[in-house]
């Protein structure tokens, strides 16, 4: 067995258009988006429309290369250092972003969405549907500091 970690290629299947056009850390609950997927997976798309959330897989092309160890949590300087695979800091080694949104509409081969947290010109690695009890956990924990009020 080798220690080489294989190297991975991914191909875009879309594209975010957002009024965000700079990384921000505001509230994207009500930000309303449209994923653009490349017209040749429209048929791909076929009954996405039966489900009220999705799951959208993302590439945070903006994040800071090379992605630090730690960071502080929310970017604020009051939280202590902590490792990034706690947190849900846009830098990471692979920055891979996950937002469960609520789909709005489905048109062709745009999606329109609400509370997606990418800016424009994000690309889309893959949609999946949001399944009640399947993508939530029943009595999960996180510290106080993660959790929305």
């Amino acid at each position: 067995m080798t220690n080489e970690l294989p190297e991975i290629t991914l191909k875009a299947i879309g594209t975010v258009r957002s009024e965000i056009k700079q990384p921000t850390r505001r509230d994207c609950r009500d930000v309303v988006s449209e994923i653009v997927v490349d017209s040749s997976l429209t048929e791909s798309l076929d009954n996405l429309d039966e489900f009220s959330h999705i799951i959208i897989i993302y590439w945070i092309h903006q994040s800071r290369r090379p992605a630090p160890k730690k960071v502080r949590p929310m970017g604020n300087p009051e939280h202590e250092l902590m490792g990034v695979f706690a947190t849900r800091s846009p830098d990471r080694p692979n920055p891979i972003g996950k937002s469960t949104v609520r789909l709005l509409k489905r048109q062709d081969n745009i999606l329109k969405v609400k509370g997606l947290d990418a800016i424009d010109g994000t690309p889309v690695i893959d949609i999946k549907p949001y399944v009640p009890g399947y993508d939530s956990v029943d009595n999960a924990q996180a510290p106080s500091w993660m959790v929305k009020e």
